[in-house]
């Protein structure tokens, strides 16, 4: 299929370029807007609802939560609900969380770093 991608790598996952691919989905969740923002918001701290959605500017609430339910269900964000009154609930990246962040990290340096060369930033 791709010269440069076998259908199945060595290690046996599959390709994203196959449209039938898990992956896809997971990668849709990892490099949206909102996604990588969360990530990366989080691998600064832990954080609760109202203080995640205040760093991560711009952002609505049904989204930021959309956003951590599918972070948390791909297995990259911890809700941790503290059990006291009023309810406390701490979202935090978990270890695969923290890979993924590692990644991301640099991404969104470079792109800081490198938006005035961009055409979003000519118009």
């Amino acid at each position: 299929m791709h010269a440069d991608w076998p259908e199945v790598d060595r290690t046996g996952l599959a390709t994203p370029f196959a449209s039938d691919c898990p992956s896809r989905a997971v990668l849709d969740h990892v490099t949206s807007k909102w996604g990588v923002l969360v990530v990366v918001a989080l691998s600064q701290k832990s954080m609760r609802w109202g203080e995640l959605h205040r760093y991560v500017e711009g952002i609505s609430e049904k989204m930021l939560a959309q956003t951590l339910r599918s972070l948390e269900g791909d297995g990259f964000v911890l809700r941790e609900s503290m059990g006291t009154v009023p309810p406390r609930v701490d979202y935090s990246l978990t270890p695969l969380g923290d890979e993924l962040a590692a990644v991301l990290i640099p991404l969104v340096r470079w792109v800081g770093d490198n938006v005035q060369r961009t055409a979003v930033d000519a118009a």
